[in-house]
């Protein structure tokens, strides 16, 4: 294929190009932003796995798939929940659609 029948799609983000509608990129998108702040304030604690788990109101193993970044493993509300655990205070900022 060359470059002159080749089409290139630019996405917003990676989110955008996976997902099979905006409402699903808007769901992986929030649940990403959740979960990687969620992981920084855990590695911030400097505990170990077993004390921060206990803290957040999970099992050892679903602090691990949280650390680990498995965002599949978790629904927005799981994370909304265990966001709260650590300490967040949550805000939902709406903006028009382009």
């Amino acid at each position: 294929m060359n470059a002159e029948t080749m089409n290139v799609e630019v996405f917003d983000s990676v989110f955008d190009a996976l997902a099979d509608t905006p409402a699903e990129a808007a769901n992986l998108t929030a649940r990403a932003d959740l979960l990687l702040s969620i992981r920084e304030r855990v590695k911030s604690w400097n505990v170990p796995q077993e004390q921060a788990a206990k803290r957040l109101g999970l099992t050892r193993p679903r602090l691990n798939d949280l650390l680990r970044g498995k965002l599949d493993k978790f629904s927005l509300d799981a994370l909304v929940n265990v966001a709260t655990a650590a300490g967040f205070k949550l805000h939902i900022q709406l903006e028009e659609a382009a």
